[in-house]
């Protein structure tokens, strides 16, 4: 499984459409609006990587309205529901 973050600069009058479109994609698992220097944060979660870069390449980025786009590969999940069941003994 392979996580992508994938921030997006979107024309200001298309953000929830574009947000729409791309949580209706196949492998997109959340589209976030963000303050900032973004106006959209995608979380991806693709079968391997030639899967999240089709969906990154050949569907997002032709979603009209995305102005730029910066993906952001994950290595690792730190998150306190994974510290939690690591330290939880008989639980």
């Amino acid at each position: 499984m392979v996580t992508a973050l994938v921030l997006l600069t979107v024309s200001r009058d298309r953000v929830n459409e574009v947000a729409g479109e791309l949580a209706a994609m196949e492998g997109v698992s959340e589209v976030y609006s963000v303050a900032g220097r973004y106006d959209l944060a995608v979380i991806i979660r693709a079968k391997n990587n030639e899967q999240l870069a089709g969906l990154v390449t050949h569907h997002m980025l032709k979603v009209q309205g995305i102005l730029t786009s910066e993906t952001l590969i994950a290595f690792r999940v730190h998150s306190r529901h994974d510290l939690e069941s690591m330290f939880s003994i008989g639980m």
